[in-house]
């Protein structure tokens, strides 16, 4: 056999689980593991049982408090003790596991444990910790797309993962080349979200041997379901931190507990700081002898987003308020040991006198400072004042572009000078490498012809600069470059844009520009405004301007906003950037640092920009979302080229940019035209396409036409771009019909093949087929953000989502246009702000669908219970049996023969719907 077979690979873990300390057990079914559960239970309590182990009766009622539970519930339940009553009326705690001293847990390992559920299912390696499965590990052969493990998975939470099986806090799938872990969850998991495994230098771990040393050892497994997975409340899920995550909060634990000297965390722009840093101050509240630990933002971070973060590991961590008040009775409360707060609130606190009395006894108390965002807020008179109060404090910095020399803070001092030493970093480079933040596709537009280089301020000092970069005529130009090309790269506006501009009166007049021309675009502009403002020589003050936009705005989207509510004008801009409702936002300097917008794919630039101010700024674009956003998309209107490449080299210590940066049109283009002609090798035409009758000539079919649409994608993102028949050697609609033909191919394998087909190893995505922005993903985001409270503004979202929908084309959106506008009507006005509007839906959705299924039934004479199994058959395994459907069927053989037909029509239609 040319590959390791699964079940070597399988034995080879087992024996190498059980030298690194699992003992190994036999576990065939669902019996035996309750049996075992009993039986490690006993033993792990055996000091609170005094010898007398669990009767029937008392393990009955600890089953009926922890059994069948959702898996959030459940990761609730394994973590907190177990009051039961005993049977001569005594009291007692159970204990599920260890969540403190995670080594004394009892550690066993099992292999093909049979589970019926809507199907009979084998498990490859169940990992157990006090006789409850945590961990499943599932396995495929290699040489095989280890995603087939993640997709099994999938089916096993779906229709066996009951009863204990839904403790179950981390997943494992491996091809014993490549392997990856990834957190259990109650709704849906993305394949996204798995994650590989790295060592402390962020060296990738993916050999299942080498992986199962470093991560599955038993005290380390235990201490990341114990400390580094996190339970989030708001959404109802479990979260499990990724290696660099790991390293970080270890790195920093042990210098704050094991020394007094202050330390900074170099994560990259888009890596998940905010919970790095969270789940740092959370473990360093638990520590009897720290006081308090303070986290500390700038208060123009603390938008909406990071409160709902922050919340999402702590409900109420953060205080909203302005007031100082507020903060000083959270320190006066001594089980407040975790606070969230600004850095201009603590500012007031020490140095307001009102305030001595209460904030004197922490001069000298071990408290701990973490900073989030500390390359802006840390080099000014507050963090000077707040260093003077807590004389005893360790200050512990969270970063992704730290101050160097090179960009150095205005009084000289970098961030070294003031957090000592760099605990752990991840670069930007290691983020793309790792698939957890995309880089960049930059482009440098010139937007007017002169003997200079712009960039070289020694040699623009003899002309009037000003003049020339707003010069009316130039903002026009580059207003028309953008309403040229804004289309494309939004993918038909499934994505949004910002524009920055070096100043507000330059902001002014390009939102004066854009408004007088003819386009489809949304656009909005925000920035602060001063109350006694220098306005001579100005034809309106800047609020009067902004108050302008703000009624544009209120028009558009049946708002009622002004100044005079400005923060709830910022609120909403910043929630429809990240729905993608607003095509393009102007700004200054604002959303530039800070705001995590998936949808947001292009950034504009026509102002300077260098080394943090210039990363952060790019980062904005380049979130992870789907595989029609391959990378940020920044399009420069001034030669930023040297400072771009200088700001990458400098946050990712390489002299290379290869790394970050995407390679220029005329390399993509090469590499379309070569992929090109490896498709028309294999079929010189669409037609061809249907006499490729072998399967294997069909996959390379398959791959060579993904590898076309891959990089077609990433040249439609370039101004050069146009569908040029010359250029790219065929043109769109040979284009589209080889799209066609893929689609059937696909189609056939999923419907149609009963047999074990080399097709199905095949993972069926395309980079780029819908461009079509009103898609399902796009409608639910917006059904997500309905505001239920405020019943006017409600009516208007919902009839701004009818209108979306009704001019939908997107094919999977259609079908579920009449059930999203059913709840629309029907659920939605009745909601209030307790529900969860996701439930509400689910909930909503499937009473239509066992509506219709009921219905349908009905229509051709069968029994519901009949029709739903065929449709579970399906869902499972994209099979139907036709001879099966047709013995149910009542009637004479030719009625049943076109009944059939409408059944499996009703099953395929049926299945995407409520997909």
């Amino acid at each position: 056999m040319s590959y390791q077979s699964e079940a070597l690979l399988e034995k080879n873990m087992l024996q190498q689980l059980v030298t690194q300390g699992y003992e190994s057990v036999t576990i065939k079914d669902y019996n035996a593991l309750l049996e075992n559960f009993r039986k490690q239970l006993n033993i792990f309590n055996k000091n609170k049982l005094n010898g007398q182990p669990l009767t029937d009766k008392e393990f009955e009622r600890l089953l009926t408090k922890i059994d069948g539970k959702s898996v959030f519930e459940s990761a609730k339940i394994l973590r907190d003790k177990q009051l039961i009553e005993r049977e001569d009326g005594s009291q007692l705690y159970i204990e599920l596991f260890n969540k403190q001293e995670w080594c004394k847990n009892l550690f066993q390992v099992t292999t093909q444990t049979t589970v019926a559920g809507k199907y009979s299912n084998r498990y490859d390696v169940t990992i157990l910790m006090n006789g409850l499965p945590l961990v499943q590990i599932e396995l495929k052969r290699r040489g095989l797309d280890f995603k087939e493990a993640f997709h099994q998975i999938q089916r096993y939470r779906k229709h066996s993962f009951k009863g204990l099986y839904r403790f179950f806090q981390i997943f494992v799938v491996s091809n014993g080349v490549d392997t990856k872990y990834f957190s259990n969850a109650d709704g849906e998991i993305n394949f996204g979200f798995t994650f590989f495994w790295s060592d402390v230098n962020n060296e990738l771990i993916t050999n299942l041997q080498d992986f199962t040393k470093s991560f599955l050892q038993p005290c380390h497994l235990a201490k990341m379901i114990a400390r580094y997975m996190v339970i989030n409340d708001t959404d109802k899920l479990l979260m499990v931190m990724r290696p660099y995550q790991v390293y970080a909060v270890e790195a920093l634990l042990e210098r704050a507990l094991q020394t007094k000297n202050n330390g900074y965390i170099w994560h990259t722009t888009g890596s998940g700081k905010t919970l790095t840093s969270f789940k740092a101050g959370q473990i360093l509240s638990n520590e009897h002898h720290i006081q308090k630990v303070f986290f500390l933002v700038d208060r123009q971070d603390l938008d909406s987003q990071t409160i709902s973060e922050f919340n999402k590991f702590q409900k109420g961590a953060v205080d909203t308020t302005d007031k100082t008040d507020v903060l000083v009775k959270q320190i006066q409360d001594p089980m407040n040991r975790f606070i969230v707060t600004t850095i201009q609130k603590m500012a007031n606190a020490v140095k307001n006198s009102r305030y001595a009395e209460i904030m004197a006894p922490y001069k000298n108390e071990r408290v701990i400072f973490i900073i989030d965002e500390c390359h802006r807020s840390q080099f000014g008179k507050m963090r000077n004042d707040i260093a003077k109060h807590f004389e005893n404090a360790q200050y512990f910095g969270f970063t992704g572009t730290p101050r160097f020399a090179e960009n150095k803070s205005q009084d000289g001092r970098t961030t070294a000078d003031l957090f000592e030493k760099c605990l752990h970093h991840y670069l930007i480079k290691d983020a793309i490498r790792d698939g957890n933040v995309l880089g960049f596709s930059v482009e440098y537009i010139k937007t007017f012809n002169a003997n200079i280089d712009e960039s070289d301020q020694t040699k623009v000092q003899g002309i009037d600069t000003d003049e020339v970069w707003h010069h009316e005529e130039r903002l026009e130009l580059v207003a028309d470059h953008i309403i040229a090309n804004h289309e494309r790269r939004s993918k038909s506006k499934g994505y949004c844009a910002m524009f920055t501009v070096d100043s507000i009166p330059t902001l002014i007049k390009y939102y004066n520009i854009f408004k007088k021309k003819d386009h489809n675009l949304k656009i909005a502009g925000i920035f602060s405004f001063g109350a006694n403002e220098e306005s001579e020589g100005r034809e309106e003050h800047s609020r009067d301007a902004l108050d302008r936009m703000i009624s544009d705005y209120n028009e558009l989207f049946k708002t009622d906003y002004s100044t005079h509510v400005w923060d709830r004008y910022f609120a909403d801009v910043s929630r429809r950037v990240k729905a993608a409702q607003i095509d393009i936002l102007i700004v200054v300097r604002m959303f530039l640092t800070g705001f995590d917008s998936k949808p947001l794919n292009t950034l504009y630039v026509d102002k300077s920009l260098q080394h943090h101010d210039l990363l952060q700024a790019y980062s904005r674009t380049n979130r992870v979302k789907e595989s029609t956003k391959p990378y940020g998309n920044i399009v420069n209107y001034r030669n930023l080229k040297e400072a771009t490449d200088d700001a990458i080299k400098l946050f990712s210590q390489t002299d290379s940019v290869n790394d970050v940066l995407m390679k220029s049109y005329t390399h993509y283009l090469g590499m379309f035209l070569e992929a090109r002609a490896k498709l028309v090798a294999i079929t010189p035409t669409p037609d061809s396409v249907d006499s490729l009758e072998r399967e294997e000539d069909q996959k390379e079919f398959i791959i060579a036409f993904k590898n076309v649409t891959k990089l077609l994608l990433r040249l439609q993102s370039f101004s050069d771009f146009e569908f040029d028949e010359e250029k790219l050697k065929i043109d769109a609609q040979t284009y589209e019909d080889f799209k066609s033909k893929y689609f059937k191919i696909v189609d056939k394998t999923k419907r149609e093949i009963e047999k074990v087909s080399i097709l199905q190893d095949i993972d069926f995505e395309l980079e780029l087929m819908h461009t079509d922005r009103i898609n399902v993903s796009y409608i639910m985001n917006l059904i997500r953000n309905l505001d239920v409270d405020d019943k006017s503004k409600l009516d208007q979202d919902i009839r701004l989502i009818t209108q979306e929908l009704e001019r939908a084309s997107d094919a999977d959106l259609r079908l579920k246009m009449d059930l999203i506008k059913g709840f629309l009507t029907k659920v939605a006005p009745t909601l209030t702000k307790e529900d969860s509007i996701d439930d509400a839906y689910n909930a909503y959705e499937e009473q239509v669908r066992e509506e219709e299924i009921h219905t349908f039934a009905e229509e051709i004479g069968v029994e519901d219970h009949v029709l739903k199994q065929h449709v579970a058959t399906y869902e499972f395994s994209q099979l139907i049996n036709t001879k099966e459907i047709m013995d149910v069927l009542p009637g004479i053989f030719p009625i049943r023969r076109k009944l059939v037909t409408r059944v499996k029509d009703f099953i395929i239609e049926h299945t995407k719907k409520f997909a």
